[in-house]
């Protein structure tokens, strides 16, 4: 798709869901667009046979999920981030907001570099490992005031594993589809927060928790 073909879509699609793109911000989609097509013929990153569901999930998702980003919010980590949705939207919504990309398959961390390195996002940093592995790293350690994760189904030891790398008071926020109820199953540190719409067309949702303890 050419960069004017998208941005064309990209606004028609943004209307569509309710989400106003700055010109600025929707010339740095373009271009992250851009890119994962490039690089999405050559290694599979993710699907995008179907363009107006691509840029709903992986462009207009995110960027209306950023609304519910506390305004203090300065250090994300995003788990499993494969193409770089959400953690690159996100970023690009709140660029002051460290972000931290946690991806297992280098071929797919090497996208993410790329990402950063052509999109000149500061306060970024890739890590090539599985998110159990950081546990390793004290360092890491509720050092984060919201972790991202798209995931299908989250089992309860995944989220009691993942709440340690976020900060007391701070939260998580999972991408989820139209299956499953309102909540996962949580039990303390973590709370239920809300579950709230994300884009219409694909019945979308973010959950939204937060650790209390």
């Amino acid at each position: 798709m050419a960069p004017r073909d998208f941005r064309t879509r990209l606004s028609k699609r943004a209307k569509k869901a309710g989400a106003f793109l700055p010109d600025d911000l929707a010339g740095q989609l373009s271009v992250y667009f851009e890119l994962l097509d490039r690089w999405n013929r050559k290694i599979n990153l993710t699907a995008l046979d179907n363009p107006d569901e691509a840029i709903d999930r992986l462009i207009l998702e995110p960027i209306i999920a950023a609304r519910q980003l506390p305004a203090a919010t300065s250090k994300l980590m995003d788990v499993g981030s494969g193409g770089g949705s959400p953690a690159i939207p996100l970023k690009l919504s709140a660029p002051a907001m460290a972000l931290t990309m946690v991806e297992a398959k280098a071929r797919k961390s090497a996208f993410l570099r790329e990402a950063v390195r052509t999109l000149r996002l500061e306060n970024t940093v890739v890590e090539t490992a599985r998110y159990e592995e950081l546990l390793a790293r004290p360092e890491l350690h509720e050092s984060f005031d919201v972790l991202s994760l798209r995931a299908v189904r989250v089992e309860l030891r995944t989220l009691f594993t993942l709440q340690a790398f976020v900060r007391r008071g701070g939260f998580l926020f999972l991408f989820r589809g139209p299956s499953g109820g309102e909540s996962p199953e949580v039990v303390p540190p973590l709370r239920w927060v809300a579950t709230v719409p994300l884009v219409e067309a694909l019945q979308s949702r973010l959950t939204v928790l937060q650790k209390v303890i």
